[in-house]
């Protein structure tokens, strides 16, 4: 089941090269896309666990979606047990990724690339996430599979998330500034 998440903010983006987490399993695109947990998306965001958990287990569901989100199996998780890193005390936040790059496109449609330097940690972004139920020999857990990402708007930038501004520098080209040098 796809579902949109509107204004929610960016952390630790892999959307342009794949990556592996802690250097194991196959590497992927991922995002992290925390909200407050007051937000009305976060009713979305469980009933389309419990829909993803119907359509696997049926009438087994309940017990089985009442197991998974006991044992923090599901891909909406509780900010504070990661409070150690910027953005995420006092959130939610969802956990996505792709083994195929998703789309990631600007605010005004255009696609984006690595060097565009956004969507970037600490940025406010839309994105379309596909929810599923798994039950396999890797377990039994509820995914999202991340489809796209909207840069939205600036946010304060999380520790590296962006490059320098052009604001940052003097104008050193001939003549600007010589006297500075001599």
């Amino acid at each position: 089941m796809k579902i949109k998440l509107n204004n929610v903010r960016l952390a630790f983006p892999a959307l342009f090269e794949a990556k592996t987490v802690n250097g194991e399993g196959k590497p992927a695109f991922s995002a992290v896309l925390l909200l407050s947990p007051t937000d009305p998306q976060v009713k979305a965001i469980n009933a389309a666990i419990d829909q993803a958990g119907t359509e696997k287990w049926g009438a087994k569901a309940p017990a089985m979606l009442k197991q998974i989100r006991a044992g923090d199996k599901t891909f909406l998780h509780d900010g504070d047990l990661k409070s150690t890193y910027d953005g995420f005390e006092g959130r939610v936040y969802v956990s996505a990724r792709n083994e195929v790059r998703p789309l990631v496109i600007d605010a005004d449609k255009t696609p984006l690339v690595a060097a565009d330097g956004k969507p970037y940690a600490g940025c406010y972004v839309n994105a379309t996430i596909d929810v599923w139920a798994m039950d396999n020999n890797y377990g039994k857990r509820v995914c999202a599979t991340l489809m796209g990402v909207q840069f939205l708007r600036d946010g304060d930038s999380f520790a590296g998330g962006r490059s320098a501004s052009a604001d940052d520098f003097d104008d050193v080209s001939e003549g600007a500034g010589a006297e500075s040098l001599a």
